[in-house]
């Protein structure tokens, strides 16, 4: 009997270990931490569609407006209602992106917004979930913020001389929509150039004052066909030149800031001979 009893004791002591030990194990598992997000400032993501994007920290996605090519925003008032400001003190913890091109702006109001490679970043409304990229291309204007573009678009008046051009260069109020590099400079055609010729550049005095746009085809806005866009090789200064249509791009030395579109006047007579590079140019002629 003695032997039974202990038997039975020592059976029931342990069914008691299995048990403390199990509910320990469930216990813990009830209080693990879920995973936390340490992502700080902006982030660096990658869509099938559109590549390497701007994100928050969060991953919801940042965008870049045409209208803000001279780096001021100018999304304001019920702009805003779709297209909230982004703005994180944080520096970004993401290594592959380039700190160096991250800054921030202070608008009008007084309020701070993020800037990258000088534009001023923005959410859409209409993005709902993380990784959504629903404000690309809305009214041709507004694109996913990107650190790999070659070209840009500009939204903006021409104006040199302290005069307002139109889109057609009469004298007139107009914003029109033209290629500017990556950020925010203005690029303009030669008008004797022909179809992936560059006739003005014959030496450095020439470079020195409309130098050639050195880029490789990396990313252009949606609106940009990549179709369009090719680099040529300029013998006289053996530089790499991008350009639009079979039209080379060149800049003008004295537009000092971006936004500056100062060069449409400049040779201007019975045709313009600089004018910036409309996203609606016609081909270049053939040589």
């Amino acid at each position: 009997m003695l032997i039974y009893l202990k038997r039975n004791l020592l059976a029931i002591v342990c069914i008691a270990m299995v048990f403390t030990a199990c509910k320990k194990n469930s216990s813990d598992e009830l209080t693990t931490p879920p995973a936390t997000n340490n992502n700080k400032g902006i982030q660096l993501a990658t869509d099938a569609k559109f590549g390497s994007v701007l994100t928050d920290k969060d991953g919801k996605t940042l965008y870049f407006f045409a209208s803000d090519a001279a780096g001021t925003p100018t999304c304001t008032g019920g702009c805003e209602t779709t297209w909230p400001l982004y703005y994180s003190a944080d520096a970004s913890t993401d290594l592959n992106l380039n700190k160096a091109e991250v800054g921030e702006v202070t608008r009008a109001d007084g309020r701070k917004q993020s800037t990258y490679r000088g534009y001023p970043l923005y959410y859409y409304a209409g993005d709902v979930a993380k990784g959504d990229i629903k404000g690309d291309g809305v009214a041709g204007i507004w694109f996913v913020a990107k650190p790999d573009y070659s070209l840009m678009l500009a939204n903006a008046q021409l104006t040199a001389n302290n005069i307002n051009y139109t889109s057609t260069y009469a004298v007139g109020d107009g914003k029109t929509i033209y290629l500017t590099d990556s950020k925010g400079r203005t690029l303009y055609a030669f008008a004797p150039d022909k179809n992936g010729v560059n006739t003005y550049t014959k030496g450095t005095t020439q470079e020195g004052i409309w130098p050639v746009y050195e880029s490789e085809v990396l990313n252009v806005p949606s609106a940009v066909a990549k179709a369009d866009v090719g680099v040529i090789t300029v013998a006289t200064i053996n530089k790499k030149q991008l350009t639009y249509k079979g039209w080379p791009l060149y800049y003008w030395i004295s537009d000092l800031k971006r936004g500056d579109n100062l060069g449409i006047v400049i040779g201007k007579g019975p045709g313009l001979t600089w004018p910036v590079l409309q996203l609606n140019a016609t081909v270049a002629p053939a040589p």
